[in-house]
């Protein structure tokens, strides 16, 4: 994946993932939307830093045949991901929120959860449409058949 490639997969996960953050926090938390849809964006951006940074590591140990990536190892990838996540989000959401330790472990283990399943979902339909429509290896093989 190129550079820009990379940047855009991230723009497009990240503006996805902002709408639907944003409002599943409001409907949560039941906190000022303006509040909830800053502290998305703020997340949204460690976000994106992250998941250049993770996934060049990611193909750099694992290849870049992301088409023969198996379920076990993208939900792995996301596991992973997740873990550096929540790490990185967690004092943001306690120091935003200003709520307690437990009530934001409860949070964002929601919001891990929550993005392990579109990760793996958003990833492996991104992997499909970017082989089938942009990818001149897949493009030559169907006009072979």
């Amino acid at each position: 994946m190129s550079v820009k490639e990379r940047i855009f997969h991230s723009l497009l996960f990240e503006v996805i993932a902002l709408f639907l953050l944003a409002g599943l926090a409001y409907l949560i938390t039941q906190q000022d939307p303006l509040k909830m849809t800053g502290l998305a964006v703020t997340i949204s951006l460690i976000a994106m830093a992250w998941n250049y940074l993770f996934n060049l590591g990611f193909d750099r140990v694992y290849g870049s045949d992301r088409l023969s990536r198996t379920l076990m190892m993208r939900i792995g990838h996301g596991i992973a991901f997740e873990i550096g996540m929540l790490v990185f989000s967690f004092p943001v959401i306690m120091w935003v929120l200003q709520l307690d330790f437990w009530t934001v472990l409860v949070l964002d283990f929601g919001a891990v959860l929550f993005f392990l399943v579109y990760a793996v979902i958003f990833n492996w339909v991104y992997d499909i449409v970017r082989a089938r429509y942009f990818s001149p290896t897949y493009s030559s093989l169907s006009e072979a058949k």
